[in-house]
């Protein structure tokens, strides 16, 4: 929702439109056309799998998976975060990020995107994505335009997490209001950067079998170092990859896990 005076950006008017026509190979329910584009790290948290935001349960309405009856929405194992995109004074892309709170009882301190797990009453993902933000750092989901839904994520534990992709047009219009009991700070970083192999670090595991690299990248904001790794900055480097129209300039070797749920 554009405030006053506010002029949307051409080419993040166009962007929206392109990215609306996204159509996960598996969704079928989706635009059938896929094509898009844009002319336009400290020490290694202990590896454990960072989910996002520890999250869980429901089947998305929003573009992609047509069921949700509540009996699906019932099972504790699925989540939803946002991927709130908006363009800075020059133009460029960045994306919304939290740091989880200290006293946390999972993954505390560690970068995430906003989200959370699905409740009764959200009608669909996209619901819980935005009430998710809302609730952590104010977001109002009015200020938010939800321009489609991701694949979703696997975690080893069995959570489907599924990634919402929303613009917010005008950051002036976000007045973060933080939720301290589960964000610690708000910062956030370009989306590009998920794409450049610069202040990146991986580290290469094993899991059943399958061998797969968990990607670090640093970024500072406000004098404050922040590391954005593991499922957090998978969905960002699928996120990057589908408005820049192309693949990250390194090797991405996600783990095999991360699609076993897919449907």
């Amino acid at each position: 929702m554009a405030s006053n005076g506010f002029h949307r950006s051409d080419n993040l008017i166009k962007l929206a439109e392109r990215i609306r026509l996204y159509n996960p190979t598996n969704q079928p329910s989706l635009s059938t056309s896929n094509s898009f584009n844009i002319n336009t790290q400290n020490e290694s948290p202990t590896i454990q799998e960072c989910t996002v935001n520890e999250v869980v349960p429901k089947k998305q309405e929003y573009g992609t998976d047509q069921i949700g009856n509540n009996s699906s929405r019932s099972k504790p194992n699925r989540a939803a975060v946002l991927v709130c995109l908006f363009e800075d004074q020059q133009g460029h892309l960045r994306v919304i990020l939290t740091k989880r709170a200290s006293t946390l009882s999972t993954h505390s301190g560690e970068v995430a995107l906003p989200g959370g797990k699905v409740e009764e009453g959200d009608a669909n993902d996209t619901e819980t994505a935005l009430r998710e933000a809302e609730e952590e750092i104010g977001l109002d989901r009015s200020l938010v335009d939800v321009v489609t839904v991701l694949e979703s994520f696997t975690t080893k534990k069995g959570i489907i997490v599924i990634p919402v992709v929303g613009i917010l047009w005008d950051r002036n219009t976000f007045n973060p209001l933080i939720n301290t009991a589960e964000v610690a700070a708000i910062f956030d970083a370009p989306l590009e950067m998920f794409l450049k192999d610069e202040n990146r670090r991986e580290q290469e595991l094993e899991y059943m079998g399958d061998q797969y690299v968990l990607h670090f990248f640093d970024h500072e904001a406000e004098n404050e170092k922040y590391i954005i790794w593991a499922l957090t900055a998978g969905i960002l480097i699928k996120a990057a990859s589908i408005v820049y129209q192309r693949p990250p300039d390194f090797q991405e070797r996600r783990p095999r896990f991360w699609n076993r749920s897919r449907q």
